[in-house]
């Protein structure tokens, strides 16, 4: 039988809103976060009914839940989200920027709106929402800022462009907020999944009738693809005392599929 190595109740008396909580990773963040104590603020945008099953899971846990409509790329939206937050629970603690949206097409088919689309979900959100969130966690004695990146922030990958743009930016963004919040007892830092073992991207890869999926696992030296719960796991450990030294760091965990350079090990095989 295995041990959990969470300490129970690590996050209790905490409040967490976690953006674009409704399935895939941002689900189980709020689920990990949740089972730690901490009560949750489920946000989503377009589809009601995930959001609600992830708030009945938190309620599971005998933690409460707060469910958010509310477009992080608009200012409206973050106030309406941040601003639930305060009442019903009186503030915030914890804040996990993983909302993330984006037109993947080539460079010569973007257009402006999509530009902006992609950059305000994506990047500027994590900025306003932040600045907006800043107020209540210096109330409540300090908070953590967890942003979910992507390697496309510095890695070419077909049609990302837009995406990995704003990624990089989130990352740098990371790196200001990790600095100018220290003062405040607030730590920054934000992780960088690679390929993640969701049902979104099964059935995509099952649509393109190849073992996209298998090829990738085979590359990858831990042996199998991350999972929403690995990416939890260390978004919780970014938000525990146990991480209170690392700040402004961008953490890839991707099972070391990026490492191998084996296009070239076979050209030069």
């Amino acid at each position: 039988m295995t041990t959990s190595p969470w300490i129970p109740n690590l996050f209790a008396g905490k409040v967490a809103v976690v953006t674009g909580s409704g399935r895939g990773i941002g689900r189980a963040i709020a689920l990990r976060l949740a089972g730690l104590g901490a009560d949750v603020v489920v946000n989503f945008f377009r589809n009601r009914g995930p959001a609600e099953e992830t708030a009945e899971a938190v309620r599971a846990f005998g933690r409460r839940a707060e469910v958010v409509k509310a477009d992080v790329g608009d200012p409206e939206g973050i106030e309406a989200l941040i601003g639930a937050a305060e009442r019903a629970f009186g503030g915030l603690d914890i804040l996990i920027n993983n909302a993330a949206s984006g037109y993947n097409r080539p460079i010569m088919e973007q257009k402006l709106k999509g530009w902006e689309w992609t950059l305000n979900i994506n990047a500027r959100a994590a900025l306003f929402c932040a600045q907006r969130a800043v107020p209540s966690m210096k109330a409540r004695g300090g908070g953590h800022i967890v942003s979910v990146s992507s390697p496309g922030s510095n890695r070419v990958l077909p049609d990302y462009v837009l995406v990995g743009a704003s990624k990089a930016a989130l990352e740098a963004l990371t790196r200001y907020l990790a600095v100018e919040l220290a003062a405040h007892n607030i730590s920054a830092n934000a992780v960088s999944p690679g390929i993640v073992a969701t049902d979104a991207l099964k059935h995509f890869a099952s649509l393109r009738g190849t073992d996209v999926l298998g090829a990738v696992t085979q590359a990858t030296p831990a042996g199998r693809l991350a999972t929403p719960d690995d990416v939890a796991d260390l978004v919780a450990f970014l938000c525990s005392p146990a991480a209170s030294m690392i700040r402004g760091q961008t953490i890839v965990i991707d099972g070391g599929s990026i490492l191998p350079m084996q296009g070239v090990a076979e050209e030069n095989g």
